[in-house]
């Protein structure tokens, strides 16, 4: 039993460590993405997007890029010994599913590599956003698989409104996967309308599939980027809405009061963070911060709904 212990707490510290390079994974991927779009550039709009006009330029291995390519090798082989850990005899159960989830996510993205340097292949673009934020929310799954006491446990199902609040998260994540990777950040320069309009054309509802092969970046009031723009700008404050009820009820439950304010503290950061980023004329910085935020509060969520109140079997 003390050895369980000993193994609970190194999967603990590995997914921890894990934890904090998928953020640092998370925000050298968006800056390299968004820096090498030149996302607020000194002739903004017209320098944006410039490097889809043309052939894929050759790779500057600038510190980002090293830090990057660094820091998710590491990733990858700190993966490897937690899947080993949480599998091997007596396996950890909790936290063997979300630690074998991680490790092929790794792979796969790790695969997806060879066509990244190409930024004109959205689809490429808009699974690399996502399994970003998928590896912050698996090595945070496998803490807290591996908290002390986790296996005794038994949480109740979690409040229907948590679930539902959940649900338009993702969604509001994917649609902004679409839009990182689908450039479509000048089609939409004002808050809270977008470039006149309040509400999407039916003209552009064919944005909403990420399978393209982009030529140019979406100009001011384009009809795809607008219909993505406003979309996930409704579904973050459906998100808002719905996560910070559920957060404020949570508030009353003394056990799950820390993970609530948490959500709670970082649902209104990411809001703040994504209407200064359009109001300020999309700075590096604001964006950057907002992708970051976006994997914390996927964390967060994934706190508070484990973190019911548990009874023991």
């Amino acid at each position: 039993m003390a050895s369980l212990g000993l193994r609970l707490r190194k999967v603990r510290a590995l997914a921890l460590l894990l934890t904090g390079l998928s953020l640092l994974v998370v925000l050298l991927s968006a800056y390299l993405r968004l820096d090498g779009a030149g996302l607020g550039c000194a002739d903004w709009p017209a320098c944006y997007g410039a490097l889809l006009s043309g052939e894929p330029q050759e790779q500057h291995f600038g510190v980002a890029r090293l830090l990057h390519r660094a820091a998710a090798s590491l990733s990858l082989l700190l993966a490897c010994t937690l899947v080993w850990q949480c599998r091997r005899r007596p396996m950890i159960e909790s936290a063997a599913a979300p630690a074998t989830l991680l490790l092929l996510l790794m792979l796969a993205l790790s695969a997806l590599g060879i066509w990244s340097s190409d930024p004109r292949l959205m689809p490429v673009g808009f699974l690399n956003i996502l399994g970003g934020l998928g590896l912050v929310s698996f090595s945070w799954r496998v803490v807290l698989a591996s908290r002390p006491g986790s296996a005794l446990d038994q949480p109740d199902e979690p409040k229907l409104l948590l679930r539902v609040g959940a649900v338009v998260l993702t969604s509001t994540l994917v649609l902004g996967a679409l839009l990182g990777s689908g450039y479509a950040a000048p089609s939409c320069p004002s808050f809270p309308d977008c470039a006149g309009r309040w509400w999407p054309t039916a003209a552009g509802w064919a944005a909403l599939q990420p399978l393209s092969i982009l030529t140019s970046v979406p100009q001011a009031g384009d009809p795809g980027g607008v219909t993505l723009n406003l979309l996930h700008r409704f579904s973050a404050m459906c998100t808002l809405i719905l996560l910070g009820t559920a957060a404020v009820r949570a508030m009353r439950d003394e056990q799950r009061r820390r993970a609530a304010i948490l959500v709670l503290v970082l649902l209104i950061t990411e809001v703040a963070l994504g209407t200064l980023t359009v109001i300020s004329g999309f700075s590096l910085g604001l964006a950057i911060s907002h992708g970051v935020c976006a994997a914390a509060l996927l964390a967060a969520v994934a706190t508070l709904l484990r973190s019911q109140v548990c009874r023991q079997q």
